[in-house]
């Protein structure tokens, strides 16, 4: 995961962002062994797009998007791919960036550059298998988490591979390397030279910083260490300065953290809920034979629950969500569900019914969608 400088933490002032820290990668690669802080939630990239035109809407004016985290960008190229074909369909004015590890990326680099992709920034942090195991508790290449050396091993050559394929489909390649006092800071003379020989055309020096009261990490990365860094780096290669914007995802603090949550309409004011108790939110949707909808109440448009109606039977496939969405949920924008199949997701969602998955108390979770309560509990 890529370690945010402490003054990009929160959104500046200003309306301008030059770029936007875009968190739509749900699958990470690797753990790092220190200043591992609290991720932001991964955005779908329907929700990651509907997000900047609400950015946009409230008058930010967004120059380019950066993909990056809180998993690898690359890890899942579908997601990757589609988030960025949206953001470039939608706004074609976009400077588009993609951050990432590097594995897997020299075998992407020809649909990377398709996309017409600014820059690919990749996060080496060692040259050197030995340093790689200091920074790193795992890292998987594949589809499992292999021993660590011969991951570290796996890692830094798939990170040469992906700078020189990157570089040669005509990509621009910058290297970022978070600088830790006394495990990589003088290695990074050895990481610009491999980088720049490869094709990297410049390098982003990031401070070390602990997570407070973090055991056994080494200490903050000090001006004078960083400032040293940088000259060694800039004997090699260009240096780039670290500028992206990271804004709180839609919906982070709640219940629904990293969800771009639907709203009322007049058509559609109310919300559907399954349970099994009538008071808290526990069931799978394929289980629900009732209906729960909470609306606004007549008088005090407070949101309470107006009626409880039957759900379609089990048994008819994609047909059973079309009825259910045609006779059951025609005046609901959400419903609330503990679990809900993918297929069941989709089919509402064409249908204006966006599917929300959490286990809380109905009145806490109703009151969020309506702009109420700040609930704290998400479902892992």
């Amino acid at each position: 995961m890529l370690q945010y400088p402490q003054e990009h933490r929160a959104c500046p002032r200003s309306m301008r962002i030059e770029s936007l820290l875009l968190p739509i990668a749900p699958q990470a690669v690797c753990g790092r062994r220190f200043g591992g802080g609290k991720a932001a939630a991964a955005l779908p990239p329907a929700e990651a797009a509907a997000w900047l035109d609400e950015l946009l809407k409230g008058g930010k004016s967004i120059g380019g998007v950066t993909v990056c985290g809180p998993g690898d960008a690359l890890a899942a190229p579908e997601i990757l791919f589609a988030a960025l074909d949206l953001i470039r369909a939608k706004h074609p004015e976009f400077s588009l960036r993609v951050t990432a590890a590097g594995l897997g990326a020299a075998a992407l680099a020809p649909k990377l550059a398709e996309r017409n992709i600014a820059e690919i920034s990749l996060q080496v942090e060692a040259v050197a298998a030995e340093i790689a195991e200091k920074i790193y508790t795992w890292i998987r290449p594949g589809k499992r988490t292999l021993p660590l050396a011969e991951a570290a091993a796996i890692l830094i050559s798939e990170q040469e591979k992906a700078v020189a394929a990157l570089a040669q489909a005509g990509l621009k390649v910058t290297i970022q390397t978070t600088v830790y006092p006394g495990i990589n800071d003088e290695h990074v003379t050895a990481i610009a030279e491999k980088m720049v020989q490869l094709g990297a055309s410049s390098m982003t020096l990031l401070p070390f910083t602990p997570v407070p009261e973090e055991e056994g990490a080494p200490p903050a990365c000090s001006v004078a260490v960083l400032d040293q860094a940088k000259a060694a780096a800039a004997a090699h290669l260009a240096l780039a300065e670290y500028d992206a914007t990271l804004l709180t995802p839609p919906g982070s603090g709640t219940a629904f953290a990293g969800t771009l949550l639907p709203k009322p309409t007049k058509e559609r004011p109310n919300v559907a809920v399954v349970s099994s108790s009538g008071m808290e939110v526990d069931l799978h949707l394929g289980q629900a034979e009732k209906i729960l909808i909470y609306g606004p109440r007549g008088g005090d448009e407070l949101p309470s629950l107006l009626t409880v109606r039957d759900a379609q039977e089990a048994g008819a496939g994609t047909s059973r969500w079309e009825t259910l969405a045609r006779e059951c949920l025609f005046d609901c924008f959400a419903l609330l569900a503990a679990k809900a199949g993918e297929n069941p997701q989709k089919v509402l969602a064409e249908q204006g019914i966006k599917v929300l998955l959490a286990e809380d108390s109905i009145d806490g979770l109703v009151d969020v969608l309506y702009g109420g309560g700040k609930k704290q509990k998400c479902k892992k």
